[in-house]
Parts: C-alpha cells; structure tokens; sequence
C-alpha cells in the first residue's frame, strides 16, 4: 500500500495467492498458526488479579499464565485512533501521522499487520470496535462496526435496539443500577458471537488471523446482573482525589473543572464507577472464555495476543475516563503472548504497542517491513535475554499540533460548554505537543512550551510529586532530556524507501 497520504477510505489491498513460503527439496510442511488478538479499550493496568487487582479475568489471566506477560507496557499515545495505528503499522504517531480519532484514513505506513498476513498466506478477520485505517473490504469477514453506544443490526435476539438507546441516553457516565438488559445483548457478547461466526465460516485450508477488539471497559460505565454487584466489595480504595490537582500539569484542573462545571459531583461516583468498570472486565472474560473453549476445540495451533490500547483513570486524580496529559494510568497497557514456542513468564523490559507487528512479522515471516519503527520481541518470547539499553527505556507521544493553550483558555469547542455532554479529547487539554520518556523507574514529560515533569514512578506512582526543580535531580533530568531527544530521533519517518539503503539490525534492535 500506498505511504502517500491516504483518501479517508483506503484502496483494497491486494490478495496474494495463499502461501506458507518457498519449500526446499523433502522439506517437510509446518502448518502456520492461527493468530488471534483480544483487544479491550480503555482497560487501566493493575485490574486483573495477574496484575495485584480483584479477580476480574481468570480466563485471560490463565491464557497469559501459560505465555509471555510484560508487566512494563506501554502505549504510544492515550487515544484510541493513534494507538491502534500505532499496533498495526508498528511506527509512532510522529511517523504514522495520525494523532487524533478523526485522521484514521490518513495512515502513513509501507506495509502493516494485514498487510504482513495477507502476505502470508492468512485468511483476516475482525469482530468489534474498528476505530482504524483498514476498512471491512480489508477482511474476509467482518463484524461490526461496534462502537460504545452502538452496533451492526443484527437478527432479533434479546433487545439490541432497546439496549444500544439506553447507551446512549447514559451520555457516557455511570449507570447507578444494574442495565436493565440480557448479556446476550452486551457488545462483547456479539462480538463474540461474530467472531465464532468468522472462525466457522473461514477456510480450513490457510492460518487464520482474527482480530477481536471490545469496545470496553470503555465509557459508558454500565454491566447487568450479577456483574453489577459482583464486584461491590472488592473496590480498591483510590490512591488519589481532586486535592492533589493543584500541584499538576494545568491540563487535570481544567480537565476537572469542565466535568464539574457540567455533571456537578460527578466524583461522588468513583465507587460505583470502579465497581461497574470491573464487572464490565469480568463479562468481557466470560466471553473471551466462549471464543477460547471454542478455539482449543478446533485443536489448531494458535498465537494469542492480548492488550488494550491504553488505559482509563478509574477515579484517581478525581477524574473519570481520560484525556489530560500522560499519566501511567493512561499510558501503561496490559500486554501479553501465549501459544506455541512462547515462554510461561513474565517480563519486565520497556516495551511498546509499536511492538506487537514487527514480533508477529518476525515470527511469521521472517522480515519485518520497512519503515516499523517498533522492536521484535520474538527472542524474549523464546525467554533469551534482552539489551538493556534497548529495552531500558520507552518513548510515548501525545498532542494535536498546534501550540499547546494555557489554563485561563476557554475557546470554542466541538462541544458546548452548556448542558452534561462533553468529549475528554479535546483541543484544549490535547492541544499542542507532549512527549513521555520512561527510562527504568523515573519518568519525564516534556511539552512545547518547555515544560518539564518528573516523576520516580517506585516512590510516586501516581505521579504527583514533580521532581524537575529539585536540586538533587538535575543531572537525571538532563539524562532524560538526552534520551528523549534520542528516541525522537528513532522516532523520525524512514519512508519512502529511496535508492540508498539505511544499515539495519537483527529484530529492528537500533540500540545494541
């Protein structure tokens, strides 16, 4: 495809003759496996018992009990359109060039994850919440589009229609009674149904990849019974309230005073919130248990992958949902791999979403395509070693462009400023440029205005003690500052290929 700038739907993708790669003389033929991502949106880290949190996933906690767990990472940017891009070009938001929710058709990539699959020989299928550049064309099957208050039409089982115009009168919020609607009528539980659909339906003759991506535990804050009260007495206590704002970035208080001037004591609810979001992470894991009983069923060897595309603020700071700066709580995503030749462990490197597409391209293919900017993992899979100085560090990006508006701002906005609706990504608190440097336990944030944050994420894991003006901490703020001006620099777009080839290292590893 194409790395010019996309039209907002891109061309079909070509589909090449199915093939598993050229056979040497008596060489025997191994099946490649299927591959299948479980995406959720919106999930915080440390909500799944594998992660210290209540007992949410049991399932997924086991799948990746029996794999590769990293428990450091991260994503490239706390907005869905720019970290799913992100997953499936493996290149930041800086190279890939879309940085917010509506510039999903102007992708810049050479080759992606369905790119590299079509290529070899898979069959592709999605079920779920798209916000992506592939469109349905790019699929063998395709069910959706879900998104958080609505889904496809389908066949009258339960009260779909019912249930999506209860969603929406919600506003995004927290439901304070159990949703008056099936399970059957849940997303995940369709989006499931869907994807059993495409598994039966696709052909048994080539390795399938099947893309299932949740809409939740995204806003709107809603689960029926028994999920509703299933996890009432488990809410951890927050570690924060709207008291720690004031010694912030600028962007949480205005953030909290725009949700405050339009739902007043909305922060009242954070245990019901909290409890409603676990539910919801509980009713997401019955139903990825339907898809995984059915798949170990089939007995085909299959490469699991699990993440979200970043996280939620769960109550702290007084915040609901997201859209202020870059917080671990909206940074850190869970990750994980299971299935054949993939070590029981668990990781501690810093590693990215970015990495996902050039592991899978190394595994499968042997190459990974111009351009990927992300990291194979496929050795620590196979529970090699990693270099610390490529692993020791990660570089995260936010930001619209444009010049970053101070805190006395009030412009107008794709919202009003009148009535409960409101949309956390806006041009405001998302305007101009931050970008992040996680380098072992500390952590520096940089915006365009020069302003600087950091954080000792052992000591202060909420981040609400800036370090960056304490006098014992200069020569690792300036550490920092020279490793993010590094990681910039990696960060810079290769494409177009040219008549001059870059030098390059095995498993995309620059720093070694």
């Amino acid at each position: 495809m194409s790395s010019s700038p996309g039209p907002l739907t891109p061309p079909p993708r070509p589909r090449p003759t199915p093939s598993n790669g050229p056979l040497g003389p008596g060489e025997p033929t191994v099946p490649a496996p299927d591959v299948v991502v479980l995406m959720t949106d919106q999930q915080r880290v440390g909500c799944t018992a594998a992660q210290g949190g209540p007992d949410t996933m049991s399932r997924t906690d086991a799948l990746l009990a029996a794999g590769t767990r990293f428990d450091r990472a991260y994503t490239t940017s706390p907005v869905c359109v720019p970290a799913r891009t992100s997953l499936l070009t493996g290149r930041f938001p800086t190279a890939h060039r879309v940085r917010q929710n509506s510039t999903a058709g102007h992708a810049l990539y050479g080759a992606d994850l369905l790119d590299v699959l079509r290529g070899a020989g898979y069959s592709l299928h999605f079920s779920g919440k798209p916000h992506m550049h592939p469109g349905a064309e790019d699929f063998d099957s395709y069910t959706g589009p879900f998104f958080h208050d609505s889904g496809p039409a389908r066949p009258a089982t339960g009260d779909p229609a019912g249930f999506e115009a209860w969603l929406r009168a919600l506003d995004h919020g927290v439901a304070e009674e159990p949703t008056p609607f099936e399970v059957a009528d849940q997303f995940p539980a369709r989006i499931v149904d869907g994807a059993l659909h495409a598994l039966e339906q696709a052909p048994t003759d080539r390795p399938r990849f099947l893309w299932v991506s949740f809409p939740e535990p995204h806003n709107p804050y809603q689960v029926p019974e028994p999920y509703f009260s299933m996890f009432e007495d488990e809410v951890p206590e927050r570690e924060t309230d709207a008291s720690v704002l004031d010694g912030m970035d600028w962007r949480f208080r205005w953030l909290h005073r725009l949700i405050e001037e339009k739902r007043p004591g909305f922060d009242r609810s954070w245990r019901r919130y909290r409890a409603n979001y676990l539910g919801m992470l509980r009713l997401i894991d019955d139903q990825i248990g339907r898809l995984l009983d059915a798949i170990e069923s089939s007995a085909r060897p299959t490469i699991f992958v699990v993440l979200a595309d970043h996280g939620d603020f769960t109550g702290e700071y007084g915040l609901q949902r997201k859209g202020a700066a870059m917080p671990d709580a909206l940074m850190r995503i869970p990750l994980g791999f299971s299935g054949p030749g993939i070590s029981a462990q668990e990781r501690h490197e810093l590693v990215s979403i970015i990495d996902v597409l050039p592991t899978l391209a190394e595994r499968l293919t042997g190459e990974i395509p111009p351009g990927v900017q992300g990291r194979s993992l496929d050795p620590l899979l196979q529970g090699l070693p990693a270099p610390a100085e490529e692993f020791g560090s990660i570089l995260g990006e936010l930001g619209y462009g444009g010049v970053s508006y101070e805190e006395t701002d009030r412009p107008p906005l794709h919202f009003s400023y009148e009535g409960a609706s409101f949309d956390e990504l806006n041009s405001v608190t998302l305007g101009g440029e931050m970008r992040m440097l996680v380098r072992g336990h500390h952590k520096l944030v940089v915006d365009d205005r020069g302003h600087d944050t950091l954080h000792d994420l052992l000591a202060d894991p909420l981040e609400t003690h800036d370090l960056a003006a304490d006098a014992d901490h200069q020569q690792l703020r300036a550490e920092l500052r020279r490793e993010l001006v590094r990681w910039m620099m990696r960060a810079a777009d290769d494409l177009p290929v040219g008549a001059y080839t870059p030098r390059t290292r095995p498993h995309n590893w620059r720093w070694v």
